[in-house]
């Protein structure tokens, strides 16, 4: 008689193998988007979470195993733009109380040129 005591067996076995080679796929996506979602700066971080529930049903002498795999991941970071609100409730991208610079020479306020 063939006894099962370890748990990397049991779970290897199960549904001939595609139970594991799920969780594998799955862990293998959620490293790939968290590093994505990193984008390569030292410090970021992201979090998720790869999980395995095994749900067990026994009757008599026999068991029943079934294999869940899920796995959470944080939404993409998105950027933020900023824009100035303009008293017509329109955006602008440049200060309302800041004259531009770039515009082209303006008469010297106080003279007769």
């Amino acid at each position: 008689m063939k006894r099962i005591r370890d748990a990397q067996t049991i779970i290897g076995s199960l549904e001939d193998g595609e139970a594991i080679a799920a969780v594998s796929k799955e862990l293998t996506e959620t490293l790939a988007d968290l590093k994505a979602q990193c984008g390569g700066r030292p410090k970021a971080k992201a979090k998720g979470t790869v999980t395995l529930t095994l749900a067990i049903e026994v009757e008599g002498g026999s068991a029943t195993i079934t294999a869940d795999v899920q796995s959470k991941r944080p939404k993409p970071v998105r950027g933020s733009s900023f824009f100035w609100v303009l008293d017509d409730g329109s955006l602008s991208t440049e200060h309302p109380q800041q004259t531009n610079m770039f515009d082209g020479p303006r008469g010297v306020v106080g003279t007769n040129a």
